[in-house]
């Protein structure tokens, strides 16, 4: 899973913003990142903008013929080529620009959401079958498959513009979303969630642990009982079935015959995290704040490592990894960061990451030579200069 091209953008937009406590704070003491956000949301615009529509290209610069996608199932729809990105990388906008309104309220991003992020999201939109949801690839090409993991991460943005605006319109996307995701759900393994609708022959991490977030979100959207236990039941069978008992961190996938993938990503058990978080807000229950805690550290341990800058002290900095597992990982630490003051230390190496004078080991640690987003120049079409 590599598409950096399109992530990075998107991780200094969601990154930024939720590292920041309240909205007050995002306008009284986070400038430099709210302008960070901002500005690598127009580049995106500029740079990844596909003419004539909604939608984006999967890389910058695009190259059509020759990139290959290697997050899909299919090894026919992977290797075919394709104007527009799939699913996945596009839905990264829809958290981007309702993190930026959020926090900001500015109806330029609601304008935006609404008028043309969310225009081209219906272009993935699937009606052919049922339940209905979104496929991994645009619906007027030949058809795709369709992810119980890309339909989470839309559900879950559903959900958050809900709580943040009050429109019915996108519960009612919400709720579509989650019957699409229980239809993934059976008895085998004794429970969770699949991959992949057309190949089922794992449920994965990146499945079960965001949905859980997603079921506790709907819950706190809607205050029905039944999403609260389907979120407890499946942070529990994560738990249970995928996360190492030696470290408390998650494994990927478990196939139908009980073999783990053992790979060890950022989001999984940022969302773990998360959903623990989330589980203590909700029920008080005090294993679930020390599950949290427990994720924290693990992640603390085993995502950062430390670094002394040339010139500063030494801080505890992300390593390298994919991007966009590393901006969720952090919605992970930012939810239990919100209950937990105790515990600073997770935002604190937050903070020191992303602070302008360590900029450059960060774009040192992720920077490829095809994206001037990672680069920071402005070249090549590039809007803005970023501030780092």
């Amino acid at each position: 899973m590599n598409s950096k091209q399109v992530f990075f953008g998107l991780l200094v937009c969601i990154a930024a913003l939720t590292s920041c406590d309240t909205r007050k704070q995002v306008a009284v003491g986070n400038e430099l990142s709210l302008t960070r956000a901002k500005q690598t949301l127009d580049s995106l615009y500029q740079n990844y903008s596909a003419p004539g529509t909604c939608l984006l290209r999967e890389n910058y610069p695009s190259n059509v013929g020759d990139y290959t996608a290697t997050y899909l199932a299919s090894e026919e729809q992977k290797n075919m080529p394709n104007q527009y990105s799939y699913l996945w990388p596009y839905s990264g906008t829809f958290s981007a620009v309702s993190a930026l309104y959020e926090v900001t309220q500015d109806t330029l991003y609601k304008s935006l959401l609404d008028k043309k992020v969310l225009v081209g999201l219906e272009e993935y939109f699937d009606t052919q079958r049922a339940p209905e949801a979104y496929a991994s690839y645009i619906r007027t090409a030949p058809q795709s498959d369709r992810f119980y993991d890309d339909n989470v991460w839309l559900g879950i943005d559903f959900t958050d513009t809900y709580l943040a605006t009050k429109e019915d319109k996108y519960l009612q996307k919400a709720k579509l979303i989650w019957k699409f995701i229980e239809s993934g759900t059976d008895d085998n393994l004794g429970g969770g969630i699949y991959w992949c609708e057309q190949k089922k022959g794992s449920k994965n991490t990146c499945s079960n642990a965001p949905g859980s977030v997603f079921a506790l979100k709907l819950f706190k959207a809607t205050q029905d009982s039944a999403y609260l236990k389907q979120g407890e039941q499946l942070y529990k069978w994560t738990q249970a079935q995928l996360q190492d008992s030696t470290d408390y961190l998650y494994f990927d996938n478990i196939s139908l015959n009980g073999k783990i993938g053992k790979a060890k990503f950022a989001y999984n058990s940022g969302q773990m995290m998360q959903s623990a978080s989330l589980l203590y807000q909700l029920t008080g229950k005090e294993e679930y704040l020390t599950d949290a805690q427990n994720i924290a550290q693990a992640c603390h341990n085993y995502f950062f490592t430390d670094y002394t800058p040339e010139h500063g002290e030494a801080f505890r900095m992300i390593k390298q990894g994919d991007v966009w597992f590393t901006a969720v990982m952090l919605r992970g630490f930012i939810e239990l960061y919100h209950i937990d003051h105790n515990k600073p230390i997770w935002i604190l190496s937050i903070r020191v990451w992303t602070t302008p004078g360590n900029m450059p080991a960060m774009r040192k640690v992720f920077s490829t030579p095809t994206s001037p987003a990672i680069t920071g120049t402005n070249g090549n079409g590039f809007s803005h200069k970023l501030p780092w």
